[in-house]
C-alpha cells in the first residue's frame, strides 16, 4: 500500500482554496471552535483516509480518529473526526469528504467484483484498466487496490500489450506472429501480452509464443473454447477477459475459468453514501 505525497494533497488543496475560505471571513468567527465527523450511510470498504486526514492537518486541525484504507465498515459508522478552529474545520470539510466519497466508492466496488469472482474461480484476478480519471491516477490506483483489486498495466513504459492498431505496420497476421517470438527473445525478462477478439487468432497467438491474451468483447461460448485449447496445449499462458466488464456480469466471465478480468467500471461507478456531522465544542 502507498499514501499519496505532501505535494499531491497540497496541490488539491490549493485548487479548492487558492486564497481563503470568502463565506467563513465574513462571520467573525476567529473565536469558535469546532468538531467534525464524517460518517457513512452504507456498508463500504474504507480508502484514502490518510490523506483526507492529512488534508485535515495541512489546514491546521487536530485529527482524532481515523479507520486506516482497507477496512469494511457499516452503515452509521464513522470514518474520520477531527477538530479546530471553526473557519479550517469548513476549509477542510469538503475536501476531506469528498475525497472518501470517490475513493471509498471505487474500492467498495472493487471488492464487491472480487467477490464475486471468487464464488466461481478462486484463481482469478480483478484488474483494473489504464482508464483512471486524468490527473488522478494514483488516487484511483489506491482506491482499487483497497477493494482487492490489482493494476492491470501501471502505465505504457512498464508492461507489453499488443492492441489491433499496433499490427497495422505488419502487411499480415502471419508477419505480426513471426515478431512475437523475435520480441521473446529481445526483451527476455518481460512478459509479451496481445489482445484478441476471435477463436483462430487466439490459437495462433498461442501457438507463436504469446505469453498472455486479452480477450476483448468476445461472446461466453468462445472464450470457453479458447479456455480449453489453451489448458490442453499451453496451460502457462494467461487468459483475461476485457470489454464492458462490471458487477452485473464479471461472475459470468469468471466462471469460464480464466486468469483475470481487465475492467475500468470501478473508477465510474459513482459516490458512496457518506455524511458529516459538524458542532461547535467551544
Amino acid at each position: 500500500m502507498f499514501n499519496l505525497s505532501i505535494s499531491e494533497i497540497e496541490k488539491y488543496i490549493q485548487e479548492d482554496i487558492p486564497y481563503f475560505d470568502l463565506t467563513t471571513s465574513l462571520q467573525n468567527c476567529q473565536d469558535k471552535k469546532a468538531q467534525l465527523e464524517v460518517y457513512t450511510r452504507e456498508d463500504i470498504i474504507v480508502s484514502c483516509t490518510e490523506e483526507s486526514a492529512k488534508i485535515a492537518e495541512l489546514l491546521g486541525c487536530k485529527v482524532d480518529f481515523f479507520v486506516k484504507s482497507k477496512q469494511k465498515i457499516s452503515k452509521g459508522e464513522i470514518l474520520l473526526k477531527y477538530r479546530g478552529a471553526y473557519e479550517d474545520i469548513h476549509k477542510a470539510w469538503r475536501l476531506s469528504q469528498v475525497l472518501l466519497e470517490y475513493s471509498c466508492k471505487i474500492s467498495t466496488q472493487a471488492y464487491r467484483m472480487k467477490k464475486q469472482i471468487e464464488e466461481v474461480n478462486k484463481n482469478c484476478e480483478l484488474l483494473t484498466t489504464r482508464k483512471t480519471f486524468p490527473f488522478s491516477k494514483r488516487f484511483c490506483i489506491k482506491a482499487a487496490i483497497c477493494g482487492g483489486a490489482m493494476p492491470h498495466r501501471l502505465g505504457l513504459s512498464e508492461s507489453i500489450l499488443f492492441f489491433d492498431g499496433h499490427r497495422l505496420i505488419y502487411k499480415d497476421n502471419n508477419e505480426f506472429y513471426k515478431v512475437i517470438k523475435e520480441l521473446k527473445t529481445k526483451i527476455t525478462e518481460k512478459k509479451i501480452s496481445v489482445e484478441s477478439e476471435d477463436f483462430e487468432d487466439a490459437i495462433a497467438l498461442m501457438q507463436n509464443g504469446a505469453d498472455m491474451i486479452q480477450l476483448d468483447k468476445i461472446d461466453f461460448e468462445t472464450l470457453r473454447k479458447i479456455v480449453s485449447y489453451k489448458n490442453e496445449n499451453y496451460p502457462y499462458i494467461k487468459i483475461l477477459a476485457a470489454g464492458g466488464i462490471n458487477l452485473s456480469n464479471v461472475k459470468d466471465y469468471a466462471s469460464c475459468e480464466i486468469d483475470g478480468v481487465v475492467t475500468s467500471s470501478v473508477y465510474v461507478s459513482g459516490m458512496s453514501n457518506l455524511s458529516s456531522n459538524i458542532k461547535i465544542i467551544e
